[in-house]
Protein backbone atom coordinates (compact mmCIF):
# COMPACT_ATOMS: atom_id res chain seq x y z
CA UNK A 1 0.00 0.00 0.00
CA UNK A 2 0.94 3.76 -0.53
CA UNK A 3 2.43 4.90 2.68
CA UNK A 4 -0.13 7.66 4.35
CA UNK A 5 1.33 11.15 6.01
CA UNK A 6 1.40 14.08 6.82
CA UNK A 7 -0.11 16.79 3.75
CA UNK A 8 -2.20 13.77 2.38
CA UNK A 9 -5.59 14.23 1.51
CA UNK A 10 -8.45 12.42 0.27
CA UNK A 11 -10.62 9.20 1.39
CA UNK A 12 -7.83 7.13 3.27
CA UNK A 13 -6.92 9.87 5.30
CA UNK A 14 -10.69 10.33 6.63
CA UNK A 15 -10.61 6.73 7.59
CA UNK A 16 -7.24 6.84 9.29
CA UNK A 17 -9.12 10.07 11.21
CA UNK A 18 -12.13 8.12 11.94
CA UNK A 19 -10.06 5.49 13.64
CA UNK A 20 -8.24 7.77 15.51
CA UNK A 21 -11.46 9.52 16.55
CA UNK A 22 -12.93 6.49 17.82
CA UNK A 23 -10.00 5.76 19.90
CA UNK A 24 -10.15 9.03 21.67
CA UNK A 25 -6.83 10.31 20.34
CA UNK A 26 -8.99 13.70 19.02
CA UNK A 27 -7.77 13.60 15.18
CA UNK A 28 -10.06 15.71 13.68
CA UNK A 29 -12.30 15.38 10.15
CA UNK A 30 -10.63 17.79 8.13
CA UNK A 31 -9.59 18.40 4.45
CA UNK A 32 -6.37 16.63 5.17
CA UNK A 33 -3.25 14.97 7.18
CA UNK A 34 -2.57 18.36 9.68
CA UNK A 35 -0.30 18.39 12.34
CA UNK A 36 -3.07 17.25 15.21
CA UNK A 37 -3.13 14.16 12.67
CA UNK A 38 -0.14 13.35 12.71
CA UNK A 39 0.22 13.64 16.45
CA UNK A 40 -3.19 11.34 17.05
CA UNK A 41 -1.27 8.81 14.43
CA UNK A 42 2.28 8.73 16.85
CA UNK A 43 0.20 8.39 19.69
CA UNK A 44 -1.77 5.73 18.31
CA UNK A 45 1.82 4.29 17.32
CA UNK A 46 3.35 4.51 21.07
CA UNK A 47 0.43 2.58 22.16
CA UNK A 48 0.35 -0.05 19.96
CA UNK A 49 4.41 -0.96 20.12
CA UNK A 50 5.13 0.55 16.43
CA UNK A 51 7.53 3.16 15.52
CA UNK A 52 6.42 6.77 16.14
CA UNK A 53 7.15 8.35 13.18
CA UNK A 54 3.68 9.35 11.98
CA UNK A 55 3.43 7.59 9.18
CA UNK A 56 0.53 5.46 8.31
CA UNK A 57 2.51 2.50 6.43
CA UNK A 58 1.06 -1.44 6.18
CA UNK A 59 1.95 -2.12 10.04
CA UNK A 60 0.32 1.03 11.24
CA UNK A 61 -2.80 0.70 8.80
CA UNK A 62 -3.13 -3.06 9.71
CA UNK A 63 -3.05 -2.16 13.59
CA UNK A 64 -5.28 0.55 12.56
CA UNK A 65 -8.46 -1.69 11.29
CA UNK A 66 -7.59 -4.27 14.39
CA UNK A 67 -8.41 -1.69 16.50
CA UNK A 68 -11.63 -0.92 15.22
CA UNK A 69 -13.18 -3.94 16.74
CA UNK A 70 -14.32 -4.98 19.91
CA UNK A 71 -15.40 -7.81 21.75
CA UNK A 72 -19.01 -9.31 20.20
CA UNK A 73 -18.61 -6.70 17.08
CA UNK A 74 -18.25 -9.82 14.86
CA UNK A 75 -18.26 -13.66 14.97
CA UNK A 76 -14.79 -15.14 15.78
CA UNK A 77 -13.67 -18.24 14.34
CA UNK A 78 -10.57 -19.57 12.81
CA UNK A 79 -10.51 -21.44 9.33
CA UNK A 80 -8.38 -20.97 6.98
CA UNK A 81 -7.54 -17.10 7.20
CA UNK A 82 -6.40 -15.46 10.75
CA UNK A 83 -8.82 -12.77 12.37
CA UNK A 84 -6.88 -10.34 13.94
CA UNK A 85 -8.75 -7.35 15.88
CA UNK A 86 -8.66 -5.99 19.42
CA UNK A 87 -11.62 -8.37 20.02
CA UNK A 88 -9.50 -11.73 19.19
CA UNK A 89 -6.95 -9.89 21.46
CA UNK A 90 -10.24 -9.79 24.35
CA UNK A 91 -11.15 -13.19 23.90
CA UNK A 92 -7.71 -14.32 24.39
CA UNK A 93 -7.03 -12.46 27.43
CA UNK A 94 -10.72 -13.35 28.69
CA UNK A 95 -9.98 -17.56 27.83
CA UNK A 96 -6.59 -16.91 29.74
CA UNK A 97 -8.18 -15.73 33.19
CA UNK A 98 -10.67 -18.36 33.05
CA UNK A 99 -8.19 -20.53 32.83
CA UNK A 100 -7.78 -22.04 29.30
CA UNK A 101 -4.52 -21.93 27.44
CA UNK A 102 -4.62 -19.58 24.05
CA UNK A 103 -1.28 -18.63 23.64
CA UNK A 104 -0.15 -15.01 24.46
CA UNK A 105 -3.07 -12.53 24.47
CA UNK A 106 -1.61 -11.25 20.27
CA UNK A 107 -4.78 -10.28 18.66
CA UNK A 108 -4.50 -13.29 16.16
CA UNK A 109 -7.24 -15.81 16.16
CA UNK A 110 -5.07 -19.11 14.94
CA UNK A 111 -5.25 -22.66 16.42
CA UNK A 112 -4.03 -21.97 19.86
CA UNK A 113 -7.01 -19.18 20.44
CA UNK A 114 -9.34 -22.09 18.50
CA UNK A 115 -8.18 -24.73 21.02
CA UNK A 116 -8.83 -22.87 23.95
CA UNK A 117 -12.30 -21.55 22.87
CA UNK A 118 -13.29 -25.35 22.31
CA UNK A 119 -12.09 -26.18 25.70
CA UNK A 120 -13.78 -23.57 27.33
CA UNK A 121 -17.25 -24.28 25.19
CA UNK A 122 -16.59 -27.98 26.18
CA UNK A 123 -16.15 -27.37 29.76
CA UNK A 124 -19.43 -25.15 30.49
CA UNK A 125 -21.82 -27.16 27.88
CA UNK A 126 -21.47 -25.41 24.79
CA UNK A 127 -21.16 -26.63 21.09
CA UNK A 128 -17.25 -27.43 20.82
CA UNK A 129 -17.25 -25.12 17.51
CA UNK A 130 -14.47 -23.06 17.99
CA UNK A 131 -16.61 -20.38 17.07
CA UNK A 132 -17.48 -17.40 19.70
CA UNK A 133 -20.98 -16.14 18.76
CA UNK A 134 -23.78 -14.79 20.72
CA UNK A 135 -23.99 -17.82 23.14
CA UNK A 136 -20.34 -18.18 23.97
CA UNK A 137 -20.31 -14.42 24.30
CA UNK A 138 -22.74 -14.67 27.30
CA UNK A 139 -21.09 -17.68 28.71
CA UNK A 140 -17.69 -15.64 28.76
CA UNK A 141 -19.65 -12.49 30.24
CA UNK A 142 -21.02 -14.30 32.84
CA UNK A 143 -18.49 -16.26 33.85
CA UNK A 144 -15.48 -14.21 37.08
CA UNK A 145 -12.47 -14.20 36.99
CA UNK A 146 -10.80 -17.90 38.12
CA UNK A 147 -7.05 -17.57 37.79
CA UNK A 148 -5.48 -15.62 40.35
CA UNK A 149 -2.12 -14.44 41.91
CA UNK A 150 0.10 -14.71 38.69
CA UNK A 151 0.22 -14.17 34.92
CA UNK A 152 -0.47 -18.17 33.79
CA UNK A 153 1.04 -17.37 29.82
CA UNK A 154 4.11 -16.73 31.29
CA UNK A 155 4.43 -19.86 33.19
CA UNK A 156 3.26 -21.42 30.48
CA UNK A 157 6.05 -20.19 28.13
CA UNK A 158 8.68 -20.39 30.58
CA UNK A 159 7.66 -24.29 31.08
CA UNK A 160 7.66 -25.09 27.58
CA UNK A 161 11.16 -23.32 27.38
CA UNK A 162 12.16 -25.59 30.14
CA UNK A 163 10.72 -29.00 29.30
CA UNK A 164 12.75 -28.87 26.17
CA UNK A 165 15.97 -29.39 27.95
CA UNK A 166 19.27 -27.21 28.10
CA UNK A 167 20.94 -28.79 25.24
CA UNK A 168 20.65 -27.63 22.07
CA UNK A 169 21.42 -30.67 19.74
CA UNK A 170 17.51 -31.13 18.10
CA UNK A 171 16.60 -28.08 18.18
CA UNK A 172 14.92 -25.78 15.30
CA UNK A 173 16.11 -22.25 15.19
CA UNK A 174 14.89 -20.21 12.01
CA UNK A 175 17.36 -17.39 10.88
CA UNK A 176 15.76 -14.69 9.14
CA UNK A 177 18.18 -12.37 7.03
CA UNK A 178 15.98 -8.96 6.32
CA UNK A 179 15.02 -7.61 2.95
CA UNK A 180 16.23 -9.74 -0.05
CA UNK A 181 16.05 -9.62 -3.56
CA UNK A 182 15.15 -6.34 -5.34
CA UNK A 183 14.94 -4.67 -1.12
CA UNK A 184 18.31 -4.23 -0.24
CA UNK A 185 17.29 -2.17 2.76
CA UNK A 186 19.90 0.30 4.20
CA UNK A 187 22.29 1.32 2.16
CA UNK A 188 25.38 3.20 2.88
CA UNK A 189 29.04 3.57 2.65
CA UNK A 190 28.99 0.67 -0.37
CA UNK A 191 27.60 -1.54 1.89
CA UNK A 192 23.81 -3.03 1.94
CA UNK A 193 21.72 -4.30 4.67
CA UNK A 194 20.36 -7.26 2.72
CA UNK A 195 23.58 -8.83 1.84
CA UNK A 196 24.96 -8.00 5.40
CA UNK A 197 22.30 -9.83 6.91
CA UNK A 198 22.49 -12.73 4.74
CA UNK A 199 26.19 -12.96 5.52
CA UNK A 200 25.77 -12.73 9.28
CA UNK A 201 22.31 -15.34 8.89
CA UNK A 202 25.16 -17.87 6.99
CA UNK A 203 27.89 -17.82 9.80
CA UNK A 204 25.30 -17.76 12.32
CA UNK A 205 24.06 -21.18 10.39
CA UNK A 206 26.86 -23.01 10.23
CA UNK A 207 27.72 -22.41 13.95
CA UNK A 208 24.05 -23.54 15.06
CA UNK A 209 24.57 -26.76 12.91
CA UNK A 210 28.00 -27.13 14.29
CA UNK A 211 25.79 -27.86 17.87
CA UNK A 212 23.26 -29.93 16.48
CA UNK A 213 20.84 -27.64 15.59
CA UNK A 214 18.27 -27.80 12.75
CA UNK A 215 18.43 -24.15 11.39
CA UNK A 216 16.02 -23.22 8.40
CA UNK A 217 16.82 -19.57 6.76
CA UNK A 218 13.80 -17.43 5.57
CA UNK A 219 15.22 -16.62 1.99
CA UNK A 220 18.02 -16.75 -0.06
CA UNK A 221 20.25 -14.03 -1.61
CA UNK A 222 17.29 -13.31 -4.64
CA UNK A 223 14.13 -13.55 -2.74
CA UNK A 224 12.49 -11.44 -0.42
CA UNK A 225 9.25 -12.86 1.19
CA UNK A 226 6.91 -10.96 3.02
CA UNK A 227 7.28 -10.77 7.07
CA UNK A 228 3.37 -12.65 6.96
CA UNK A 229 5.66 -15.38 4.79
CA UNK A 230 8.66 -15.75 6.94
CA UNK A 231 6.15 -16.17 10.40
CA UNK A 232 4.22 -18.90 8.50
CA UNK A 233 7.41 -20.86 7.26
CA UNK A 234 8.44 -20.68 10.69
CA UNK A 235 5.51 -21.50 12.26
CA UNK A 236 5.20 -24.85 9.62
CA UNK A 237 8.87 -26.00 11.39
CA UNK A 238 7.50 -25.91 14.84
CA UNK A 239 10.04 -23.90 15.16
CA UNK A 240 11.86 -23.89 18.92
CA UNK A 241 13.45 -19.76 18.11
CA UNK A 242 13.52 -17.03 15.16
CA UNK A 243 16.12 -14.90 15.04
CA UNK A 244 15.61 -12.18 12.53
CA UNK A 245 18.63 -10.54 11.19
CA UNK A 246 18.58 -6.13 10.33
CA UNK A 247 20.92 -3.54 10.15
CA UNK A 248 19.65 -0.22 11.16
CA UNK A 249 20.09 3.57 9.17
CA UNK A 250 18.79 6.83 10.36
CA UNK A 251 18.63 10.32 8.84
CA UNK A 252 21.46 11.59 11.43
CA UNK A 253 25.14 10.10 11.00
CA UNK A 254 25.22 10.22 14.82
CA UNK A 255 22.70 7.63 15.08
CA UNK A 256 24.88 4.67 16.28
CA UNK A 257 24.38 1.23 18.35
CA UNK A 258 22.76 -1.83 18.64
CA UNK A 259 19.31 -2.57 19.86
CA UNK A 260 17.10 -5.67 19.97
CA UNK A 261 13.15 -6.74 19.94
CA UNK A 262 10.42 -8.37 21.15
CA UNK A 263 6.84 -9.17 20.94
CA UNK A 264 5.66 -6.83 23.43
CA UNK A 265 2.65 -4.35 23.48
CA UNK A 266 4.31 -2.10 26.02
CA UNK A 267 1.38 -2.48 28.28
CA UNK A 268 1.21 -5.79 29.93
CA UNK A 269 1.15 -8.37 27.23
CA UNK A 270 4.75 -9.72 26.26
CA UNK A 271 6.34 -12.92 25.32
CA UNK A 272 8.44 -13.37 28.62
CA UNK A 273 10.78 -16.12 26.52
CA UNK A 274 11.17 -13.66 23.75
CA UNK A 275 11.86 -10.87 26.25
CA UNK A 276 14.12 -12.32 27.71
CA UNK A 277 15.85 -13.85 24.55
CA UNK A 278 16.42 -10.61 23.46
CA UNK A 279 18.05 -9.42 26.84
CA UNK A 280 20.02 -12.09 26.37
CA UNK A 281 21.12 -11.68 22.70
CA UNK A 282 21.80 -6.96 23.44
CA UNK A 283 24.30 -8.06 26.09
CA UNK A 284 25.90 -10.18 24.24
CA UNK A 285 26.62 -8.50 21.21
CA UNK A 286 27.07 -5.30 23.38
CA UNK A 287 29.51 -7.07 25.55
CA UNK A 288 31.74 -8.62 22.75
CA UNK A 289 31.00 -6.61 19.81
CA UNK A 290 31.26 -2.98 21.30
CA UNK A 291 28.55 -1.11 19.86
CA UNK A 292 26.50 1.45 21.76
CA UNK A 293 23.72 -0.23 23.96
CA UNK A 294 20.65 1.29 22.57
CA UNK A 295 18.51 -1.36 24.97
CA UNK A 296 15.76 -4.14 24.59
CA UNK A 297 12.15 -2.92 23.27
CA UNK A 298 8.79 -4.48 22.49
CA UNK A 299 7.06 -4.07 19.59
CA UNK A 300 4.27 -5.18 17.85
CA UNK A 301 5.89 -5.89 14.40
CA UNK A 302 3.98 -8.71 11.88
CA UNK A 303 6.93 -11.14 12.15
CA UNK A 304 7.40 -11.19 16.36
CA UNK A 305 3.43 -11.02 17.01
CA UNK A 306 2.25 -13.57 14.52
CA UNK A 307 5.17 -16.22 15.48
CA UNK A 308 3.82 -18.67 17.82
CA UNK A 309 7.64 -19.44 18.79
CA UNK A 310 9.93 -16.94 20.68
CA UNK A 311 10.92 -14.43 18.38
CA UNK A 312 13.29 -11.38 18.21
CA UNK A 313 14.81 -8.94 15.89
CA UNK A 314 18.31 -7.41 15.92
CA UNK A 315 19.13 -4.43 14.25
CA UNK A 316 23.18 -4.37 14.46
CA UNK A 317 24.50 -1.36 14.45
CA UNK A 318 23.30 2.04 11.77
CA UNK A 319 24.50 1.34 8.37
CA UNK A 320 24.46 5.15 8.28
CA UNK A 321 26.88 6.01 10.77
CA UNK A 322 31.01 5.61 9.98
CA UNK A 323 32.31 3.94 13.00
CA UNK A 324 29.06 1.26 12.63
CA UNK A 325 29.31 0.59 8.92
CA UNK A 326 33.73 0.22 9.20
CA UNK A 327 32.73 -2.80 11.69
CA UNK A 328 29.83 -4.29 9.29
CA UNK A 329 32.29 -4.22 6.94
CA UNK A 330 34.61 -6.19 8.87
CA UNK A 331 34.24 -10.10 8.45
CA UNK A 332 35.88 -10.81 11.47
CA UNK A 333 33.18 -8.30 13.26
CA UNK A 334 30.41 -10.06 11.48
CA UNK A 335 32.13 -13.42 12.96
CA UNK A 336 32.31 -12.11 16.59
CA UNK A 337 28.14 -11.28 16.15
CA UNK A 338 27.38 -14.87 14.96
CA UNK A 339 29.28 -16.09 18.40
CA UNK A 340 27.24 -13.82 20.43
CA UNK A 341 24.13 -15.08 18.78
CA UNK A 342 25.08 -18.26 19.33
CA UNK A 343 26.12 -17.47 22.81
CA UNK A 344 22.53 -15.95 23.63
CA UNK A 345 20.70 -18.73 22.58
CA UNK A 346 22.79 -21.35 24.95
CA UNK A 347 22.28 -19.02 27.72
CA UNK A 348 18.41 -19.11 26.90
CA UNK A 349 18.74 -22.85 27.47
CA UNK A 350 21.16 -23.02 30.28
CA UNK A 351 19.46 -23.48 33.95
CA UNK A 352 20.09 -20.28 36.47
CA UNK A 353 22.91 -22.17 38.25
CA UNK A 354 24.92 -23.13 35.40
CA UNK A 355 24.17 -19.34 33.23
CA UNK A 356 27.68 -18.27 33.13
CA UNK A 357 28.35 -14.40 33.25
CA UNK A 358 28.00 -12.18 29.89
CA UNK A 359 30.37 -12.46 27.88
CA UNK A 360 32.16 -15.17 29.60
CA UNK A 361 30.84 -18.28 27.60
CA UNK A 362 33.42 -19.10 24.38
CA UNK A 363 32.94 -21.32 20.95
CA UNK A 364 35.56 -23.81 22.15
CA UNK A 365 33.45 -24.26 25.32
CA UNK A 366 29.99 -24.54 23.76
CA UNK A 367 31.43 -27.43 21.39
Amino acid sequence: MQVIRRGDTGPAVAEVQAVLRSLGLRAPGGSGFDEETDQAVRAFQQQRGLVADGLVGPETYAALQAARHRLGDRILSWHTKMLVGDDVSALQERLTELGFDTGRADGVFGPLTEAGLKAFQREYGLRPDGVCGPATLRALQQLGRLVVGGRPQELRESERLHSRGAALAGKVVVVDPGHGGPDHGAVAHGLDEASLAQDLATRLEGRLQAMGVRVLLTRGWDSCPSEAERAELANRAGADLLLSLHVDQAASPRCQGVATYHFGTGSGTTSTVGERLAGLVQREVVARAGLLDCRVHPKTWTLLRTTQMPAVRLEVGHLTNPGDAERLGDPSFRDTVAEALLVAVERLYLPAEADPPTGALRLPTLT
